[in-house]
């Protein structure tokens, strides 16, 4: 996983009726854009996460690379 701060990290809901929740990413704490990452959720809560394999990044089109 790969991300530059002010990207999306997505958590999909694991259960039925549970939904997706979004965080900001503030800061990257790995090198090359690995994880741990500093993020901030909308009510304004930081955390540091080490996401798992039910979480993608959204990229910020000014950061996005590929030019997607």
């Amino acid at each position: 996983m790969h991300a530059s701060r002010g990207d999306r990290l997505v958590v999909h809901g694991r259960i039925v009726g549970q939904h997706d929740h979004a965080v900001e990413i503030v800061e990257v704490l790995g090198t090359n854009g690995e994880p741990p990452y500093r993020v901030r959720a909308e009510d304004g809560h930081e955390s540091i996460m080490s996401p798992g394999p039910d979480c993608v990044v959204q990229h910020d089109k000014a950061t996005d690379i590929t030019g997607r």
